[in-house]
């Protein structure tokens, strides 16, 4: 008599195209891990005025060359923000809205609201 000898297949390996999206998902986590947890201080060449209850604060602000300084209205009204001599000027600021200007020279630079004249501020560059 015959016996029949019965064998299990075995599973073959059959190479898969690489998932799309998956290398970049897991650097990204990877990524995430490491700046979890880490808080960076803000940079020496970064500063920000508020503009709040019609004043701009500091009203004064000593910085080196080269720094970038950021207006933050805070107030539920506009306000502008431009250099006595126009160095720079900024468009009406809503609630939130932010402008910028990176100081490359060093001097004293007014500037005002020309909506409210009586907010006045200083940059002071060295």
């Amino acid at each position: 008599m015959f016996e029949k000898q019965i064998t299990r297949a075995q599973p073959q390996r059959v190479p898969h195209a690489p998932r799309r999206g998956r290398p970049l998902l897991a650097a990204a986590a990877f990524v995430a891990l490491l700046g979890a947890g880490v808080s960076r201080p803000a940079s020496a060449d970064e500063k920000t005025i508020e503009i709040s209850d019609f004043s701009f604060v500091p009203a004064q602000l000593t910085v080196p060359v080269g720094t970038t300084v950021t207006w933050v209205n805070k107030d539920e009204e506009p306000h502008t923000i431009v250099e006595s001599d126009t160095l720079f000027k900024s468009h009406a600021l809503d609630t939130g809205d932010k402008f910028s200007f990176t100081f490359t020279t060093a001097g004293s630079f007014k500037y005002f609201c020309t909506i409210h004249a009586h907010m006045v501020g200083t940059i002071v560059v060295q």
